[in-house]
């Protein structure tokens, strides 16, 4: 074969090769039909028809356009494995390109297992392919499609200031020096450590040294690198408040870490049965503890560092929503306390969107090499142009201005749904209203027993979470007391007002056999 034959660049303006040239599929037949080819396709239309797109492209990609038409129509099934393929004369005809474009197709997926051929025997769909899935799956979660969804933990995600980040982003993208762009300090970048530093001391109260943060994936991240920094040292067990967020079970358990219910009182949690619990470290939400809402007590916190202290162990810290706090300034972290007992993790989940994917962990001196070399070796550092983005955003007051936007927000939808409540269910007692995204709504017992109440809210298309769900399974269900009327756990945060008051009807009605 002449150089003009295997050059699909050349070729391509080319005349087709004579039939005195070399082919293997010399013998074949001529360009099968539908029902010789492929047998999905119309009656009469030739297969090649799916490599027509490809043979009208540029002439220096239409070789490699040609077997990649071909590569995707075996892989996909379109080409079911046993077709056989037209000669590269007649193909190359019908498609109105040079013999030697086809030749060299044929070849080189032959060569990858996609086509099988033999001399004078023509070529073949090889059986070696498996058709690939048309489609990717979203496993992202989603909402319940209920009429009414009042399961906690989303924020308003339509709140999220687009103008505002679009205008951060192109400003990062003209000012950030290219160095920036290589590998990050697995800590983060300097310049959101200390934007971040600055924020967390005035905003939450924290001892914040910029070399102690290490920017995350969120508090899932966070605790994950914690799970795995106290199993390298020795601590098979985390205690966890109960009731408490379901997500910490998994997140320790993917670390080798088994959690420990640890119930809660009126102040927080119990420091009694901690302290018989014989773990060394606890997971803790003292702001806005969820999902009862309450804040801890400053007693109870004095007598949590005490414990933390007298084990020569560590509290880890969730402020998941501390910033929202709506009758008086926000109660501030633990960690600014003892910073050598407490792990502070925060995010932006609540106040910006979830998908940003984006948090912060600040850690005590003894933790902090092991955290750093545990985030270097899960992903080599977070993101550089989303830290960069994010501390222009902090260093120029947006993202104090979203919060303000968020609290007013939030604060006006806490309101409407206390007083649905107040107005469709009577006696009903509501707690945690003080802060946070979520309230506890204890109704009376003449609306139970719960399984009843829930089965009639469900039917009416009424999504909602009792409080016995975020018991600890070690535990039992009933969160540390026994249970008696419906107790719910309301989020309130992604929805509208208008649908916090119809969404509240229509659990009345429901729960008296009307809905």
């Amino acid at each position: 074969m002449t150089a003009s034959e295997t050059n699909s660049d050349l070729e391509d303006a080319g005349s087709p090769a004579t039939a005195s040239e070399t082919d293997p599929d010399l013998e074949a037949a001529s360009p099968a039909t539908a029902s010789e080819a492929h047998p999905d396709l119309d009656s009469g239309s030739p297969a090649w028809e799916l490599l027509l797109p490809a043979a009208s492209a540029p002439a220096r990609a239409r070789g490699r356009s040609l077997q990649a038409a071909l590569r995707e129509a075996v892989r996909s099934g379109r080409l079911v494995p046993g077709t056989r393929l037209p000669s590269s004369r007649d193909l190359a005809a019908d498609l109105g390109v040079s013999r030697g474009l086809i030749t060299e197709a044929y070849e080189q997926l032959t060569a990858e297992g996609y086509l099988r051929s033999g001399r004078g025997a023509g070529t073949w769909v090889g059986d070696a392919v498996r058709a690939a899935r048309p489609r990717a799956r979203d496993r992202a979660p989603r909402s319940t499609g209920s009429r009414a969804d009042f399961v906690p933990g989303t924020p308003d995600v339509s709140l999220f200031p687009r103008a505002a980040w679009a205008a951060a982003q192109r400003g990062v993208l003209a000012e950030l020096p290219h160095h920036e762009l290589g590998y990050p300090d697995p800590r983060g970048l300097p310049r959101l450590r200390t934007a971040l530093a600055e924020l967390l001391a005035r905003r939450r109260g924290v001892v914040a040294d910029p070399e102690r943060i290490v920017i995350v994936s969120g508090v899932s991240q966070a605790t994950t690198v914690l799970g795995f920094v106290l199993h390298a040292r020795g601590m098979r067990e985390v205690g966890v408040e109960n009731p408490g967020s379901p997500q910490h079970d998994s997140l320790y358990a993917a670390a080798g870490v088994a959690t420990v219910p640890v119930p809660m009182d009126d102040e927080g949690l119990a420091v009694g049965p901690l302290r018989e619990s014989g773990v060394r470290s606890v997971v803790t939400t003292p702001a806005h503890q969820f999902p009862t809402g309450i804040a801890y007590s400053a007693r109870r916190r004095v007598e949590l560092l005490d414990w933390a202290r007298s084990v020569d162990g560590f509290v880890l810290e969730d402020d998941y929503d501390g910033d929202f706090r709506y009758d008086r300034a926000p109660v501030g972290a633990l960690q600014g306390l003892d910073p050598e007992r407490v792990a502070y993790a925060g995010s932006v989940s609540k106040s910006l969107a979830p998908g940003l994917r984006l948090g912060w962990l600040l850690v005590p001196e003894a933790l902090a090499e092991d955290v750093v070399e545990r985030k270097r070796t899960m992903d080599l550092g977070h993101p550089t142009l989303d830290q960069a983005l994010f501390a222009r955003f902090v260093e120029r007051g947006d993202y104090d201005r979203q919060l303000r936007r968020c609290q007013r927000a939030y604060r006006e939808r806490r309101d409407t749904l206390v007083a649905a409540l107040e107005e469709h269910f009577p006696g009903a007692e509501v707690t945690g209203i003080a802060a946070g995204l979520h309230v506890i709504a204890a109704l009376p017992e003449r609306y139970g027993p719960e399984e009843r109440f829930l089965t009639r809210v469900a039917a009416a298309g009424v999504a909602v979470r009792p409080l016995t769900d975020y018991a600890h399974a070690r535990a039992g269900r009933g969160g540390g007391g026994e249970q008696r009327g419906v107790r719910l756990v309301l989020g309130y945060a992604h929805l509208s007002p208008a649908r916090i008051r119809d969404g509240v009807r229509l659990m009345a009605s429901a729960s008296v056999g009307r809905g």
